[in-house]
């Protein structure tokens, strides 16, 4: 199992098309189960609705775990996105 943190620095925190595409990529990422979590509030980071519906804004922290397959490459595939768009 591998788990980082991510501060949101983005104004709208995590919204619809930065959702989209971090979910996008987690779907592509097949043969790991990845988890976002905020607060004490989790989903899985696949779904969503779910992940808006954490209502991450800007200065929030998330906790991502990503376990199976290869976490160690989707961790830090996830980890860079967040940094770059996020």
């Amino acid at each position: 199992m591998k788990t980082f943190t991510y501060t949101v620095t983005i104004d709208q925190g995590i919204h619809g098309r930065p959702a989209g595409d971090l979910v996008k990529l987690a779907q592509s990422l097949s043969g790991s189960k990845i988890v976002i979590d905020k607060g004490g509030k989790s989903c899985e980071l696949t779904r969503l609705f779910a992940v808006m519906g954490l209502g991450v804004k800007q200065g929030d922290t998330v906790t991502v775990t990503v376990s199976g397959g290869d976490e160690e490459s989707a961790a830090a595939r996830l980890e860079e996105f967040m940094k770059q768009r996020l």
